[in-house]
């Protein structure tokens, strides 16, 4: 056991005490973990979309009531100590923190239909451990809330022990803490919920050239989709879209007049996608997403988060004529079980990671690379929480 097992460590946090305004680097306490629980010493964080929706306030789970709380879940570490009851985790793993935990003996994850399992939902979803506390502590005592089960932003943090997956500990871990969401979620969507075939020659549409549209680009180009179009209004996302694997980009803001994206991406399909993934959280492009598949067996799978209190709309004619609509949380990838998998694919050169990387930043630098992300001209920026 580590020489701080069962005490406080305190380190330093980014801390979110306001909306819409910078993080707070803070020094904090963290408590030790408690039964079922494990501490890790978060290595490397990469910043995700999901934290700045969140920092902006428009996270329906998160209000003013969830402050202050750290943020960041696309994260990494080793694990410094484990509480009673912990089993398959050990001192000294390497692990990937799970926003999506794996029980594996609730209802959901007992059913093999799906990997939204319930054990710690509720509690997560306040921003508590399973208990209803934080592990978190400010200088003055106070509790500071967790986020998504996992809050990356911390130089130490506590999770579930259902809510971490142990893999390869010579797996880079300033690479794979890309696995925690973005790629992921977006391989997963090809994979899991859309069950592209390699063998039926697909035609794809990605609305949404960030990091998790062009990990959908990725899975598509693994499954050999005949087609795989691009759509995004910057036209700066054209040349990664096309490094990545898109045969076609479109810029549905430039379309000829009396021209939309929907009817534009029928008459390059000859009647529709095979599939289409909406990576961006807006509700109309969701519906375009819909309306452009096939008639008869299109499917179209929503992976962006909207804001809170936004609905999906389409006539009912569009389901009856047998078009799909489907949502995908982390892919449908059971992480405990499959991430490890995704981190051999890596390490044996069949899956992008790297390439992603368009920048690494200091934990001094957190607010910076937030802004970095709002621009838009990067993939993703991974922060070194020890620098």
């Amino acid at each position: 056991m580590s020489d701080t097992a069962g005490k406080s460590i305190f380190c330093k946090a980014a801390v979110l005490r306001q909306f819409n305004k910078p993080l707070s680097l803070e020094e904090i306490e963290v408590l030790p973990p408690k039964a079922h629980e494990v501490r890790v010493k978060v290595l490397a964080n990469a910043m995700c979309h999901t934290d700045y929706y969140s920092w902006s306030g428009a996270d329906s789970e998160l209000n003013d009531d969830g402050l202050p709380v750290i943020l960041g879940h696309e994260c990494s570490g080793v694990v410094e100590s484990i509480g009673e009851g912990v089993e398959g985790v050990k001192v000294g793993d390497h692990v990937i923190a799970l926003y999506t935990a794996e029980c594996r003996e609730c209802k959901f994850c007992k059913s093999g239909k799906t990997n939204l399992c319930g054990s710690v939902r509720a509690t997560q979803g306040k921003g508590l451990m399973p208990d209803g506390t934080t592990r978190f502590r400010s200088k003055d005592g106070k509790p500071i809330y967790h986020f998504m089960g996992c809050s990356g932003f911390s130089q130490y943090t506590v999770l579930a022990d259902v809510s971490v997956a142990v893999i390869d500990p010579k797996a880079p871990l300033d690479k794979v803490c890309l696995l925690g969401c973005g790629v992921t979620t977006g391989t997963g969507s090809v994979f899991n919920v859309a069950q592209v075939d390699e063998n039926e020659e697909a035609q794809a549409a990605v609305f949404g050239i960030g990091a998790v549209g062009l990990a959908v680009i990725d899975g598509l180009k693994i499954r050999k989709a005949k087609k795989i179009i691009a759509i995004d209004i910057n036209d700066g996302k054209e040349e990664w879209a096309k490094k990545w694997g898109a045969t076609d980009f479109i810029n549905p803001t430039k379309l000829k007049e009396g021209e939309t994206i929907v009817s534009k991406l029928i008459e390059m399909t000859d009647g529709g996608c095979d599939y289409t993934f909406d990576c961006t959280g807006n509700v109309k492009v969701m519906r375009d997403a819909l309306e452009a598949c096939h008639k008869g067996w299109g499917t179209s799978v929503i992976i962006g988060v909207a804001s809170a209190g936004k609905e999906i709309a389409t006539r009912p004619f569009q389901l009856v004529t047998g078009r799909v609509w489907k949502g995908s949380a982390f892919g449908g990838v059971k992480g405990r079980t499959q991430l490890p998998g995704f981190v051999d694919d890596y390490m044996k050169g069949e899956l992008k990671l790297d390439e992603y990387i368009t920048g690494y930043k200091s934990f001094d630098k957190v607010n910076e690379a937030f802004d970095d992300l709002h621009s838009g001209n990067v993939i993703r920026t991974v922060v070194n929480m020890w620098e």
